[in-house]
């Protein structure tokens, strides 16, 4: 049985980084703010499970200064395992909690390539998850994608729900990761779901998404359709650079912890700051709802043949970084969203307005 235990998200202060080196002090601020959550968190029911938002070791420098991918993926980018994710394996053993976290991480097989890699840690402080993002923020993010690289990674890694949507089983229930903006799209919480998925990552979100409800309305809704549990801490204070005098709150905070019901159990409005969330996860609760409920247990009602039918039709174009660098942030606009939206007017999708 497992009982039930406090979720913490941290919300830290980042320090955007331009040389890898520079991670370690951002690594240091989230030891000190691990000890004040967790010993205050612990107050109510043990903290088992602690979780980093994205950005907090790197920051957003890729997508701001609409840096060069190969010189990202030489100098800012880590390795998964490395020092970055012992450091973090060691505050795991010594709170004796699981730690999920997100870097952008280079992969053995694509040189001179980064990816967007959420992971988990166990309390040996032991990688037992890795995540690749399977969607960027499309705008501005230049990390490979699996689907960018589709041919060569279903060679590596098969075309299965564990490919793309892995779960970690554990003693606290089955972890897997929701980054950013692969929650906007429902799709990406349900492969999470259909794989066995109950405590999910989700982070972070910038304002002003934060402010107008994107977030609260996607990590509420996807924890509603698919009866699973979603921590979703958002960042805090960032610096653009590691040697900025002055920081900007462009997250917006509202993180939260949202229930299997999507019911919203911890909540943290303030990101102007570092500060954290904390939150119940009843891992039994849930899989008690999943088996007895008659109606909203929802996934037991797809008809799966019918849906089909929605993505008979490829949209989005594969294999898009196969033989190439990810485009920088003005040829990205031309050769990929404009061509898309056209697309969609095409297909008679979209339909354009009468101004335009």
């Amino acid at each position: 049985m497992i009982q039930p235990y406090t979720a913490v998200g941290l919300i830290p202060t980042v320090r955007g980084v331009r040389k890898r080196e520079e991670i370690e002090r951002n690594l240091e601020h989230l030891s000190h703010l691990i000890a004040a959550a967790s010993w205050l968190s612990s107050l109510d029911l043990p903290v088992r499970l602690v979780v980093v938002p994205e950005g907090a070791l790197q920051g957003f420098t890729d997508e701001v200064f609409d840096m060069d991918h190969v010189q990202y993926a030489r100098e800012c980018a880590i390795d998964i395992p490395g020092p970055e994710t012992r450091y973090l394996g060691d505050l795991a053993k010594h709170w004796k909690v699981y730690l999920m976290a997100q870097a952008k991480a280079r992969h053995e097989q694509f040189p001179d390539r980064f990816f967007n890699v959420g992971f988990a840690l166990d309390p040996n402080g032991e990688v037992i998850l890795k995540h690749y993002k399977l969607a960027t923020l499309y705008p501005v993010e230049h990390s490979v994608t699996p689907h960018d690289v589709w041919d060569t990674w279903t060679e590596l890694y098969g075309r299965t729900l564990e490919a793309f949507y892995p779960v970690a089983d554990t003693e606290i229930g089955r972890l897997a990761v929701l980054m950013a903006n692969e929650g906007s799209y429902p799709e990406n919480a349900r492969g999470l779901a259909m794989n066995g998925a109950e405590v999910v990552y989700r982070a972070s979100y910038p304002h002003p998404h934060t402010g107008n409800e994107f977030f609260e309305i996607q990590n509420r809704a996807r924890a509603l359709d698919n009866n699973f549990y979603i921590v979703a801490p958002n960042m805090g204070t960032y610096y653009l650079t590691a040697d900025s005098d002055l920081p900007i709150d462009t997250f917006g905070g509202r993180s939260m912890i949202v229930d299997y019901k999507g019911r919203v159990v911890g909540q943290q409005l303030y990101g102007a700051g570092s500060t954290y969330v904390a939150g119940t996860i009843d891992i039994e609760a849930l899989r008690d709802f999943r088996t007895r409920a008659q109606w909203d247990n929802w996934m037991k009602d797809l008809r799966t043949e019918v849906y089909q039918l929605i993505y008979e039709q490829p949209l989005y174009p594969k294999n898009l970084y196969q033989d190439r660098a990810p485009f920088k942030h003005a040829d990205f606009r031309r050769e990929v969203i404009d061509k898309q939206i056209e697309l969609l007017v095409q297909r008679g999708i979209y339909k354009r307005p009468s101004q335009s």
